[in-house]
């Protein structure tokens, strides 16, 4: 796994060399995520208040805050959905307010021309942003360009989606954000949870009323901010629920 580190930082802060990761290999520039702006000669600074999160192992250094809105960075992993198709790409929203994102036919494992994914409007897919700026809409891919491979990406079949904060889908995105609810839960009853960096988890349990108690308790910890004893009384309920 990879070695990550925590420090606070406010807007206007410059960050420290020695708080960086420094790159090695293939991975000798550093990349700077949300929050984070280069000013050159080789000054680092933040842009808001909260957490720097470095990972020595990507080279990479971002900012993690819980702002209200979600806006599209390259590599975010999010849940669109599909409101409607064109030509050559599907038009996807990833929230309310952002500008509708491009979805291409052929950004799917295997697609071709003549196999491209027929999906109707409404259709919850799980995707990659590709690029994203404040001119020009956003671009999805559910496939690694390097491999072709879907990856996990694709349509989300069956379950419910839920909007969580911006702050608790980082937190389940990181490689220690598991939930002592859903650990608990995992050993009990099975399901499958797809978190979006937009602010959206997808839960399948397989019946609704498993699927429903937990789409509704990873919202009643992010809500309430619960504690990992909190959290395990939860996932108690759930089951005397599911039962």
């Amino acid at each position: 796994m990879a070695a990550t580190s925590t420090t606070l930082v406010l807007p206007g802060d410059e960050i420290a060399p020695g708080a960086l990761p420094t790159g090695t290999g293939k991975r000798k520039t550093l990349k700077l995520g949300p929050g984070l702006r280069h000013i050159p000669p080789n000054t680092i600074v933040s842009t808001v208040a909260g957490a720097l999160v470095t990972n020595s192992k990507k080279n990479a250094a971002s900012v993690e805050y819980n702002s209200g809105r979600y806006l599209p960075y390259p590599g975010d992993l999010v849940i669109a959905t599909v409101n409607g198709s064109a030509a050559e790409n599907f038009n996807c929203l990833l929230t309310p307010n952002t500008p509708p994102a491009a979805l291409p036919h052929l950004a799917f494992e295997g697609a071709t021309k003549k196999t491209r994914p027929q999906l109707p409007p409404a259709s919850l897919v799980y995707c990659r942003v590709v690029s994203a700026g404040k001119d020009s809409a956003p671009e999805l891919t559910c496939m690694d360009p390097a491999t072709g491979k879907g990856e996990g990406l694709g349509l989300l079949k069956g379950g419910m989606v839920f909007k969580i904060s911006l702050g608790m889908a980082r937190r389940l995105l990181t490689p220690k954000g598991d939930l002592v609810l859903l650990e608990s839960l995992g050993g009990k009853v099975g399901f499958e949870v797809t978190v979006g960096r937009n602010g959206l988890v997808h839960v399948d349990g397989g019946a609704v009323k498993t699927t429903l108690a937990i789409g509704q308790a990873i919202q009643t910890v992010d809500d309430r901010a619960l504690d990992d004893v909190a959290q395990k009384k939860l996932a108690a309920d759930v089951m005397k629920k599911v039962a």
